[in-house]
Protein backbone atom coordinates (compact mmCIF):
# COMPACT_ATOMS: atom_id res chain seq x y z
CA UNK A 1 0.00 0.00 0.00
CA UNK A 2 1.36 3.41 -0.92
CA UNK A 3 1.85 6.08 1.68
CA UNK A 4 -0.68 8.28 -0.11
CA UNK A 5 -3.41 5.70 0.60
CA UNK A 6 -3.02 6.12 4.37
CA UNK A 7 -5.49 8.22 6.38
CA UNK A 8 -3.78 10.90 8.48
CA UNK A 9 -5.39 11.73 11.84
CA UNK A 10 -4.53 13.80 14.89
CA UNK A 11 -4.93 12.39 18.36
CA UNK A 12 -3.82 12.35 21.96
CA UNK A 13 -1.96 9.51 23.68
CA UNK A 14 -4.35 7.98 26.23
CA UNK A 15 -2.31 4.99 27.40
CA UNK A 16 1.29 3.81 27.10
CA UNK A 17 1.59 0.05 26.50
CA UNK A 18 4.69 -2.16 26.60
CA UNK A 19 6.71 -2.70 23.43
CA UNK A 20 6.49 0.91 22.14
CA UNK A 21 2.74 0.64 21.59
CA UNK A 22 0.25 3.34 22.48
CA UNK A 23 -3.50 3.79 22.70
CA UNK A 24 -4.33 7.04 20.89
CA UNK A 25 -7.71 8.78 20.94
CA UNK A 26 -8.08 10.03 17.37
CA UNK A 27 -9.64 13.41 16.56
CA UNK A 28 -9.75 14.40 20.22
CA UNK A 29 -8.97 17.76 21.73
CA UNK A 30 -7.22 18.36 25.08
CA UNK A 31 -10.65 18.20 26.75
CA UNK A 32 -10.79 14.86 28.64
CA UNK A 33 -14.54 14.52 28.07
CA UNK A 34 -14.18 14.64 24.27
CA UNK A 35 -14.94 11.42 22.45
CA UNK A 36 -12.97 9.88 19.67
CA UNK A 37 -11.97 6.46 18.40
CA UNK A 38 -9.26 4.59 20.33
CA UNK A 39 -6.56 3.29 17.99
CA UNK A 40 -3.66 1.02 18.96
CA UNK A 41 -0.50 2.55 17.46
CA UNK A 42 3.19 1.78 17.14
CA UNK A 43 6.09 4.18 16.55
CA UNK A 44 7.40 4.79 13.06
CA UNK A 45 10.96 3.84 12.24
CA UNK A 46 12.26 7.42 12.22
CA UNK A 47 10.85 8.09 15.70
CA UNK A 48 12.51 4.93 17.02
CA UNK A 49 15.80 5.64 15.25
CA UNK A 50 16.06 9.17 16.67
CA UNK A 51 14.89 8.15 20.19
CA UNK A 52 11.85 10.46 20.17
CA UNK A 53 9.97 9.91 23.43
CA UNK A 54 6.17 9.79 23.44
CA UNK A 55 4.49 10.46 26.78
CA UNK A 56 0.96 10.25 28.11
CA UNK A 57 -1.07 13.24 26.93
CA UNK A 58 1.15 14.10 23.94
CA UNK A 59 -0.56 15.27 20.78
CA UNK A 60 0.48 13.07 17.85
CA UNK A 61 -0.23 12.57 14.16
CA UNK A 62 -1.00 9.01 13.13
CA UNK A 63 -1.42 7.18 9.83
CA UNK A 64 -4.16 4.58 9.59
CA UNK A 65 -4.80 2.08 6.81
CA UNK A 66 -8.27 2.29 5.26
CA UNK A 67 -8.46 -1.52 5.57
CA UNK A 68 -7.79 -1.69 9.34
CA UNK A 69 -9.03 1.32 11.29
CA UNK A 70 -8.09 -0.18 14.68
CA UNK A 71 -4.30 0.05 14.31
CA UNK A 72 -1.99 2.78 13.14
CA UNK A 73 1.52 4.24 13.10
CA UNK A 74 2.60 7.35 15.00
CA UNK A 75 4.52 9.49 12.50
CA UNK A 76 4.82 12.85 14.28
CA UNK A 77 4.78 14.23 17.83
CA UNK A 78 3.27 17.70 18.26
CA UNK A 79 4.18 19.94 21.16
Amino acid sequence: MARSDMIELEGIVEEVLPGTKFMVRANASKNPSSTGKLIKCTLSGKLRKNYIKILLGDSVIINVSPYDLNSGIITWRNK
